[in-house]
């Protein structure tokens, strides 16, 4: 994959982020950004012509596990973030009685 588009996600993941009012769509965008950051780490990983990292006489070029691995820990970490990031907002919502930034930022009442 181009890094060029890697970048287009991370900066479609900002762009979401920026101009989100929503807590849920800003959550949802910053894990844009990580899938962005994910391919861009996936993409540097990968050698043109390289073989899978199990060594025999034939193959002079292997790619590095050791991106893959990463990136396979940062997707379990990204979806347990995510999946903690959105039980706050039921919990935001329930509190507040909604999802959007300048209301919950803005408001002086709080239910108790």
């Amino acid at each position: 994959m181009n890094p060029i588009l890697t970048f287009i996600v991370i900066l479609i993941g900002f762009y979401g982020l920026a101009t989100s009012n929503n807590i849920i769509k800003s959550v949802f965008s910053v894990t844009i950004i990580e899938s962005g950051v994910i391919l861009l780490f996936l993409n540097l990983g990968n050698l043109e012509g390289g073989a899978i990292p199990i060594l025999n006489d034939q193959v002079s070029y292997i790619v590095d596990p050791l991106p893959q691995a990463l990136m396979i820990t940062t997707i379990v970490i990204g979806s347990t973030v995510t999946a903690l990031a959105l039980m706050l907002c039921i919990k935001i919502f329930h509190h507040y009685g909604t999802v959007e930034w300048k209301e919950v930022l803005g408001r002086k009442d709080v239910k108790s």
